[in-house]
């Protein structure tokens, strides 16, 4: 055999082992990688599956406490709300109730005494009672309208007619007085309106035509 022929021989040893070893580096780094699955994806051992479905069971039941304890909630905020409006009005109640017992009282003195006058004097008196408290504490107020001008926002006209001399329409008497809320209108007066004797007055809407 020639040296050529022997050294031909050794480089392609040479080139076996080396495709050898190359090839068992990849078998092992294959084996010390996780298995993997459809699309590239990697397998969970069991371990990690069993730590994932512990955490999502903890999930589970964090989310159904929170979502009992926002039923109890809406649950708390919906009576509180109904009770604040079946009492709303309960210290206004209170404070109507000692103008009840004067009214009873008057009634039993009149039916005994039969005292018109005094009778009389004391419905004056509790009327005057019962104003005061509610404007000085309510801020409920009446307003009288005799002689103003008509105002569609504070009155509502009942009846009409038409007067010489007249410019605007006026308010010529109260039948139901207004009443003011603080500052607010809470209920128009029930006007009678004196109209300028004109075709070209303007007129107010009567309370029964209004839409």
């Amino acid at each position: 055999m020639s040296k050529h022929s022997h050294k031909q021989e050794n480089a392609e040893g040479a080139e076996q082992n080396a495709g050898e070893v190359q090839g068992e580096a990849q078998a092992n780094d294959a084996a010390a990688e996780p298995e993997a699955g459809p699309a590239g994806q990697e397998q969970l051992t069991a371990e990690q599956v069993r730590e994932l479905q512990t955490k999502l069971a903890e999930m589970n039941d964090q989310y159904l406490r929170k979502a009992a304890d926002f039923e109890n909630f809406r649950k708390r905020m919906n009576r509180e709300k109904q009770e604040l409006t079946e009492f709303a009005n309960q210290n206004l109640i209170l404070d109507l109730l000692p103008v009840l017992d004067d009214f009873e009282r008057a009634i039993k003195s009149a039916e005994t005494s039969r005292d018109f006058a005094s009778f009389f004097e004391g419905i004056i008196m509790i009327q005057k009672q019962f104003t005061s408290l509610l404007e000085n504490k309510w801020g409920l107020r009446p307003f009288d309208s005799t002689g103003e001008l008509f105002d569609p926002n504070r009155h509502e006209a009942i009846q009409m007619e038409k007067a010489a001399g007249v410019a605007e329409a006026v308010v010529k008497e109260d039948y139901v007085k207004g009443y003011y809320l603080r500052e607010r209108v809470i209920r128009c007066a029930k006007v009678k309106v004196l109209m300028p004797d004109g075709e070209d007055a303007p007129q107010p809407v009567p309370a029964e035509q209004e839409s």
